[in-house]
């Protein structure tokens, strides 16, 4: 199967800037994409953002100009670089992988456990 660790969640104040991170590891065979999604407190899932393993990216109108996915080594590692955050940017963020392992036949989607970001001053 696969696992996912997300990291680099924190406290920044309105304006900051930060950075996370999600490590792909297990029997994996192709990633095909990895997206990050996020969950504000009291409310439900949500997109933020994509990158496939074409390096095709796309993103959630709410964060396109501020957050940017970027991937290495065959999407094993992701990383989302979140600039002039917002108080409403505050959710628990999570990775997600569509990824084919040794053994599924057929794509399936991976979840990690989310990191917490929380923008206040």
């Amino acid at each position: 199967q696969v696992q996912l660790v997300e990291s680099g969640g924190g406290l920044v104040q309105p304006g900051g800037s930060l950075r996370l991170s999600c490590a792909a590891s297990g029997s994996i065979i192709n990633i095909l994409t990895m997206d990050w999604y996020r969950q504000p407190p009291g409310g439900e899932r949500e997109f933020v953002a994509r990158i496939t393993n074409s390096g095709f990216t796309h993103y959630d109108v709410s964060v396109k100009g501020r957050f940017t996915i970027s991937a290495i080594n065959a999407l094993n590692m992701v990383s989302l670089e979140m600039k002039s955050l917002k108080p409403e940017d505050t959710a628990v963020y999570y990775c997600n992988a569509f990824a084919i392992t040794t053994m599924t036949k057929s794509a399936q989607n991976y979840w990690g456990n989310g990191t917490l970001v929380t923008v206040s001053s």
